[in-house]
């Protein structure tokens, strides 16, 4: 018998408030059992949004995260994120149009650069 106010009772209603979202992974193979890849990805962004507390200004801030998170798509896309900056600021430099900014996306930069380790 478990008491309905225990720890163990608490974690056993949770699991079955969560069930579907806990047992997903079963009817899409694509989705991991755990999430510590995801984590182990997410880790340096953390890290470095941490870091960023301690700028000037909260701009400064802001822009650093924003830094950080392009450099991270970037690396999940295998793009060598200094190729990608550099050639997006260059098309941005030289007119590139506004209304096709998803051709700027790292994901849709070409694969043939160098992944960044």
């Amino acid at each position: 018998m478990i008491s309905s106010g225990s720890r163990l009772a608490e974690d056993i209603r949770y699991g079955l408030a969560h069930w579907e979202e806990l047992t997903r992974f079963l009817d899409d193979g694509r989705l991991e059992l755990d999430t510590n890849p995801v984590e182990n990805a997410i880790r340096p962004i953390c890290l470095t949004r941490k870091i960023a507390l301690f700028a000037d200004h909260e701009v400064g801030a802001e822009n650093w995260a924003l830094l950080s998170s392009l450099v991270a798509t970037c690396r999940l896309n295998d793009v060598n994120p200094v190729a990608y900056i550099a050639e997006t600021l260059d098309a941005i430099i030289n007119g590139h149009p506004q209304s096709g900014v998803e051709d700027l996306m790292p994901w849709r930069f070409r694969k043939s650069s160098t992944p960044n380790p």
